[in-house]
C-alpha cells in the first residue's frame, strides 16, 4: 500500500483577520507550512496544509479551538515543463478518476515540480500513477 502524505483540513471563519490569527498560531508553535490551499464558502473557509510536523499541527488548531483532521492525499511529481500537468492529468481521467482539489507544494523535489491532489479512489491513481512511471513523493522526501 502506497504511503500517502497527511494533510491537515481546517475550518477558518470567514472573516477579517481570520487567516492572519490562522498563520500566527502556527508561527507562534514553530509550525513550518510547505503547501497551503485555501477555499471560501459564504460562512468559512477550508484551509488545507502539509506541515513538516503535521501530528504537532493538528493537535495545536484543535487546542486553539479549529475543527481539523487529516486527510490522505498524493503528492505526485509533475515535469515541470509546458504540457507537465496535462499528462498526469490525462493518466488520472483515461482511468476515470475524478479529481476533487488539487493545489502546487511550495517546493520542488528532484527537479520536479509536486501536486497535491485528492481524487475519489486513491488506490487505483496510485497503481495507474505508478505504471506510467510519475514518480509520487512520500512525506519523508518532501522534507
Amino acid at each position: 500500500m502506497y504511503n500517502y502524505v497527511k494533510q491537515i483540513s481546517a475550518f477558518l471563519p470567514n472573516k477579517q483577520g481570520t487567516l492572519t490569527g490562522f498563520t500566527q498560531l502556527l508561527a507562534d508553535n514553530s509550525l513550518d507550512l510547505m503547501a497551503l490551499s485555501l477555499a471560501d464558502t459564504t460562512n468559512f473557509g477550508i484551509a488545507r496544509a502539509i506541515f513538516k510536523e503535521y501530528d504537532k499541527a493538528l493537535a495545536v488548531l484543535q487546542q486553539a479551538g479549529y475543527t481539523a483532521s487529516i486527510t490522505p492525499v498524493l503528492a505526485v511529481g509533475v515535469p515541470d515543463c509546458p504540457g507537465g500537468l496535462n499528462k498526469v492529468l490525462q493518466i488520472l481521467n483515461r482511468e476515470n478518476l475524478s479529481i476533487e482539489y488539487i493545489y502546487n507544494f511550495v517546493h520542488t523535489v528532484d527537479d520536479q515540480a509536486v501536486l497535491i491532489c485528492r481524487v475519489d479512489d486513491g488506490d487505483k491513481a496510485v497503481d495507474e500513477l505508478q505504471k506510467a512511471g510519475v514518480k509520487l513523493f512520500d512525506r519523508s522526501e518532501l522534507q
